[in-house]
């Protein structure tokens, strides 16, 4: 039998090897963007976004954001951002695209990404980007809460209020949601039959936080035209406008990422490349 001190040995070795090794200090100045989780930073060497000139249907929407990000880029005061509404209309796209353009006419900016299951970790995040002489966007794709879920957005107007943990000033938020309210994707106004209207007008209360507030709406059968046009151009495809009408009806909503979906079969069919 091992006596004791082997034994203890043993126990330790196998200790040891459970601990995960320690994280390694994140580069804040080395990538274009990055993807923050519960286990820390990583870079992303490039950052996937559509031309700017692809975008068609949200001028409006691209001069404001666009125009935000080119004074947090250069380090002018600048809005925290709600990009709320339709699905698939560049909500994510606009946002990645003009940090690619901020930084493709020489802007100090990073975008930051993060994890669906990260938010509460945000304070962390903000406590090593004070420290970085650069400006980031912090990015949350697709936000919504869970039934329930209190805490999430009051932490969120913490961050946007200036409370004791708020963000930075080399750090802004930006939000897409397909509901302005950034509701609970399960509940309605009938969950509370005490006071319906609570939930609601907590939820909007946080909407209210953002400087820049911008609603993505369904495209128009023209707009949607005018973005399939455009991709077809940028990638030299054949265009049978028909058709393309008939795949947005068969999926019943025109938008920017159902166009993308038909440029993609397009680019099938003919053996190109999307790069």
């Amino acid at each position: 039998m091992e006596d004791q001190a082997q034994l203890l040995a043993r126990i330790a070795a196998a200790l040891e090897q459970m601990v995960p090794a320690p994280l390694t200090a994140t580069d804040w100045r080395a990538h274009p963007a990055y993807v923050w989780d519960n286990s820390g930073a990583r870079g992303v060497g490039r950052i996937e976004a559509p031309a700017l000139s692809l975008l068609r249907g949200i001028d409006k929407q691209k001069q404001e954001v666009t125009g935000n990000v080119t004074r947090l880029a250069a380090g002018s005061p600048a809005h925290d951002m709600l990009l709320w509404g339709a699905r698939g209309m560049g909500k994510s796209a606009l946002l990645r695209a003009s940090v690619v353009d901020a930084q493709d006419k020489g802007g100090d900016i990073a975008l930051v990404q993060i994890a669906t299951d990260a938010v509460a970790s945000l304070p962390a995040l903000f406590g090593e980007l004070s420290r970085v002489a650069r400006n980031f966007l912090v990015f949350l794709d697709d936000l919504g809460f869970a039934k329930g879920d209190a805490t999430t957005p009051r932490h969120l107007r913490s961050w946007l209020d200036g409370g004791v943990e708020a963000r930075p000033e080399n750090v802004r938020l930006a939000v897409t949601s397909n509901r302005r309210a950034i509701l609970s994707r399960h509940g309605s106004e009938q969950d509370d039959p005490i006071n319906p209207r609570d939930a609601v007008d907590d939820n909007l209360a946080l909407a209210d936080r953002f400087g820049l507030s911008l609603g993505f709406h369904n495209a128009s059968q023209e707009d949607y035209l005018a973005i399939v046009r455009g991709y077809a151009a940028q990638y030299g495809l054949p265009l049978d406008e028909g058709e393309a009408l008939e795949w947005a009806k068969r999926r019943g909503a025109r938008s920017g990422r159902v166009a993308w979906h038909f440029i993609t079969e397009l680019a099938g069919r003919e053996g190109k490349p999307l790069g």
